[in-house]
């Protein structure tokens, strides 16, 4: 059989193994996990981790752009922000010009666990045995799935 004929057959398949969504669940699940350990030593979890991530890169924004950037809907960010907010990460204030919009920003706590992060990319790196090329061509392949497949 040749890997087209393989492939014609995986396209129809209801075996677990051979679905796209599930490998990328797993593969999503397995990352995480690796995360983990190096977010435990910094206090956070892996969706704060992400919230900071946006913060650090932004600055301070509403939390309906930071929700937008991770793709979460204002229900799930909101707990997160709670959590951060009680653990001094982050403030959360509203917005002077439009009462309805709350601001997010690190607090003084939440940049200096910036400079902390720092080592966690280079940390995963060595967890997944890929080398940055082979990081950018799946990262790229995987932005492209996702750009297809959102309406």
């Amino acid at each position: 059989m040749t890997n087209q004929d393989e492939d014609e057959l995986a396209v129809g398949s209801l075996l677990l193994d051979d679905q796209l969504c599930f490998a990328l669940y797993a593969a999503q699940r397995a990352v995480t996990a690796a995360y983990r350990p190096v977010l435990e030593e910094l206090g956070l979890t892996y969706p704060q981790y992400l919230v900071l991530l946006v913060l650090w890169e932004r600055g301070e924004t509403t939390v309906k752009e930071l929700a937008a950037a991770l793709r979460l809907d204002y229900g799930t960010v909101s707990p997160l922000l709670k959590r951060l907010e009680s653990a001094g990460v982050v403030r959360r204030e509203r917005a002077a010009h439009d009462e309805r919009s709350v601001l997010v920003a690190c607090t003084g706590r939440g940049e200096e666990l910036r400079e902390r992060a720092a080592r966690v990319p280079g940390a995963l790196l060595t967890a997944t045995g890929l080398d940055t090329a082979g990081v950018a061509r799946l990262r790229e392949e995987l932005w492209q799935l996702a750009r297809a497949v959102t309406p």
